[in-house]
């Protein structure tokens, strides 16, 4: 993968992780973040999960050095290399923004560009692209170095050797796909959102605790972590717009609770604001 040449435009917390198994892979990556501070961010986050991965076996000393010091960084989509092989935009789930960005990525003639939205149409965004055909979802997972699979959202235009590249590509980084069309919510974002909303309104209703409720589905179902818990770490401000995404598109069954909205009105956003339905400590300077 050396001569094999990627971006990743946004260094949230999905950003940084797929620019993370992308260099981990030996691919040449190149990171889009304005912010200097976040940039500083995405940095020593990069360094700490490669040194951990090394710790654990997981990473060899090539690969720490390629996530560590291998990854070049940009202000601006607008200062991306021409004809990359793929650029993957991490902005947030707003459609203005993400059309804004997707045509300043299309813009640079990469072979492909995909977006990695977990709700918003594939064929909306694709207007912002002058060849539609080499434009699709690629939806990674949070923790993305941990979770083993990316879930391709083909779109109305979206050529077959597109999705085949885009496979090739995912699979490379070591994580399994899944091909899903353009509909709603897609799969991952249905089947995990109603289970996070049911979890809600049962804390609602007070039928049980946040502790008791994850550890139903932790304990009993075996998923690695409760519903609760992983909306604090996605995003409850997250949570609240796809939600309504898709109670918008799907109906009712969609519908945030009265909980949910309340918590983001206080700005209680899970994780990143250190309350949610759990407290989170606050992540040291030199950690986040």
């Amino acid at each position: 993968m050396d001569n094999r040449r990627m971006a990743v435009v946004g260094g949230g917390t999905m950003g940084v992780g797929i620019v993370y198994v992308y260099a981990a892979a030996g691919w040449q990556v190149t990171v889009v973040e304005p912010d200097d501070t976040r940039a500083a961010a995405v940095a020593r986050t990069l360094d700490e999960v490669a040194q951990a991965g090394a710790r654990r076996g997981k990473l060899t000393p090539e690969q720490v050095a390629r996530v560590t010091t291998g990854v070049q960084r940009v202000a601006s989509a607008t200062a991306l290399p021409i004809g990359l092989d793929l650029v993957i935009e991490t902005v947030p789930e707003r459609l203005a923004l993400k059309q804004q960005v997707l045509a300043q990525i299309d813009a640079r003639a990469p072979a492909i560009i995909a977006t990695n939205t977990s709700a918003l149409s594939i064929d909306t965004l694709a207007e912002c692209v002058r060849a539609p055909q080499n434009f699709l979802g690629m939806h990674f997972f949070n923790p993305v170095w941990s979770l083993p699979m990316v879930e391709l959202i083909r779109g109305r235009h979206t050529s077959e050797q597109t999705l085949a590249l885009a496979r090739a590509h995912a699979e490379s980084t070591g994580k399994t796909t899944i091909t899903v069309g353009d509909v709603p919510g897609f799969a991952t974002s249905r089947l995990d959102l109603i289970a996070a909303l049911e979890a809600m309104r049962m804390l609602q209703d007070g039928v049980a605790s946040a502790e008791d409720i994850d550890r139903a589905m932790v304990i009993a179902y075996r998923h690695p972590i409760g519903p609760l818990r992983l909306s604090d770490i996605v995003g409850l401000d997250v949570r609240l717009d796809i939600a309504r995404h898709l109670q918008t598109a799907l109906g009712e069954r969609y519908a945030p609770p009265r909980l949910l909205e309340e918590m983001v009105a206080r700005g209680e956003l899970g994780q990143k604001s250190g309350k949610g339905f759990f407290d989170w400590p606050a992540i040291p300077p030199a950690s986040r």
